[in-house]
């Protein structure tokens, strides 16, 4: 008994922890090495001095950049993790000090001003270690980026690149504008003029014209060079000012031109007939002979080195009737030989007897766009030769075919569910006025009419480009080979069955362009 009241009974002594007098104020606080209270400490040491409290940014409002010193400059946005980086590289936290926490104070967007709160820490005696927090204002001050500033000073340039084309028609150019819109080729452009033979594109640095020279390059047949023109220089720090121009130079020969090659170059393609006709223009010219299927490929420094021009192209084009097909079992491709008797549609009297590359998609009864040459007269020295050898005059065809035609179709006026972006362009040169003002708009609207349909019918072109569904159906353009004198009757004519249709899943939703009624459309 005696040994359990000894055991509940037993003193256990009350555990204290030291206490000392602060050295400042007198405060028990807990012992710590500089015998000084955490308020007394704050009041004597400011361990954020020397880390300034209010800097500065540099904004470009041309572009939405910051810059980052010495020179170079970044897209961030307002309170993200790449704007706050920006702002804590001004902020010179040296010695022992320590970046703790940083975060964005929310501010007016219009204010400009940039609240950043940080946390530091920093041994300030022996074994002490203190954390502060504060707030760092920072006020956005706008300046131009270098690009920015030389588009502003009345769009000047360092760099531009000509691109020309000596043909009578700007569908070359329509479609290379649908090329450089698919790839986002013209992105760094300051300035884009259209110019009488082709578009300027100009730059603000020189690297950017050199990857359009390269990008033109490789969809086209063409060649360039450059030159620089010195603006200014000085001869102290050796530093000089140039102005570069790079000139580039399309071949004139489009997609279904009637061409006369040299006997020269004939010879060297593989002994081709040297009346082809041009079926596909990439970087490189594609050539076919119609009455054989054989073909050839013209590379641009062949082109270049050998020029020629063509002898017809698709202004010159003549509606036939098909009366007859006859198959003869060779094949090119997607091209089959045949012999077809035709006629010129608005004198079925008189027939002719032609071999053509189209006879995978002729039928009598049906339409197709050729050339006569039985009564054309050309200025071509290599088609001439061809006309006064006894052995090569008779080769000669009266009539080359050179695709199938829709007339029913297309007299109808069916409105498109598809459309075509455009770049925004300037005119470079002073337009013209009166009666030749009026006669370049039509050509104009008719090259683009021409090309549309140029999309409608070649799947493989329209592979190329990107095109748009447009709900308000814009109705295409009657052209010059449109027949529309015809009586009332042919309008009722049952259109053709292999009208080239596109179907809606080749079209693209246009985003940019849509707007609330096309939305709720979209989403009923």
């Amino acid at each position: 008994m005696s040994s359990n009241m000894d055991t509940s009974f037993a003193y256990t002594p009350a555990r204290t922890e030291a206490r000392i007098l602060c050295a400042s104020c007198g405060v028990l606080i807990p012992p710590n090495p500089a015998n000084l209270c955490i308020p007394c400490i704050q009041s004597t040491v400011d361990i954020t001095d020397g880390i300034p409290k209010q800097s500065t940014v540099h904004f470009c409002r041309g572009c939405n950049r910051y810059l980052q010193p010495p020179n170079y400059w970044v897209v961030a946005e307002l309170e993200s993790a790449q704007l706050l980086a920006l702002c804590l590289k001004k902020l010179k936290i040296g010695g022992t000090a320590r970046l703790v926490d940083a975060g964005f104070i929310w501010t007016e967007p219009h204010s400009r001003r940039l609240k950043v709160k940080v946390t530091i820490q920093k041994e300030v005696f022996a074994s002490t270690l203190l954390q502060q927090t504060f707030i760092v204002e920072f006020i956005v001050a706008h300046q131009f980026c270098d690009d920015c500033a030389r588009v502003e000073a009345q769009q000047t340039w360092k760099a531009v690149v000509q691109v020309r084309q000596k043909v009578s028609h700007k569908r070359t150019f329509l479609w290379l504008e649908q090329l450089i819109l698919k790839h986002n080729a013209h992105k760094d452009t300051t300035n884009i003029k259209e110019m009488k033979d082709g578009i300027d594109f100009y730059y603000a640095q020189r690297p950017h014209p050199i990857k359009m020279v390269d990008f033109l390059s490789a969809v086209v047949p063409c060649r360039s060079r450059g030159s620089e023109q010195l603006i200014s220089s000085d001869i102290r720090s050796n530093t000089a000012n140039f102005r570069y121009t790079y000139s580039v130079e399309i071949a004139p020969i489009c997609k279904d031109d009637l061409v006369c090659l040299p006997p020269k170059l004939a010879r060297s393609l593989g002994n081709i007939n040297p009346l082809s006709l041009c079926v596909r223009v990439s970087n490189t010219l594609y050539l076919l002979d119609p009455n054989t299927l054989k073909a050839a490929e013209v590379r641009p420094n062949v082109y270049f080195e050998h020029p020629f021009t063509s002898l017809c192209d698709a202004s010159q084009l003549t509606e036939f009737y098909v009366i007859e097909v006859q198959q003869e079992n060779v094949r090119n491709s997607k091209y089959a030989l045949a012999t077809v008797e035709i006629a010129p549609a608005n004198d079925l009297s008189q027939t002719y007897i032609i071999r053509t590359h189209l006879g995978n998609v002729l039928r009598g009864g049906d339409h197709a766009m050729g050339y006569l040459l039985l009564t054309s007269n050309f200025n071509n020295e290599h088609f001439d030769a061809l006309a006064a050898n006894p052995s090569t005059a008779s080769m000669l065809p009266d009539v080359v075919l050179v695709k199938k035609s829709f007339p029913n179709r297309r007299r109808k006026n069916r409105g498109r569910n598809w459309r075509l972006k455009t770049m925004v362009k300037e005119e470079g040169e002073e337009g013209t006025v009166g009666r030749k003002a009026a006669v370049d708009v039509q050509r104009a609207e008719a090259d683009y009419e021409l090309f549309l349909r140029d999309l409608e019918e070649d799947a493989e072109l329209r592979g190329m480009v990107n095109l748009y569904k447009d709900s308000h159906g814009q109705k295409p353009r009657l052209t010059a080979e449109d027949d529309m004198d015809d009586d009332m009757e042919d309008l009722e004519e049952e259109a053709e069955a292999d009208f080239p249709e596109i179907n809606v899943d080749e079209l693209l939703d246009d985003l940019e362009g849509m707007t609330i009624d096309d939305e709720e459309a979209a989403w009923a």
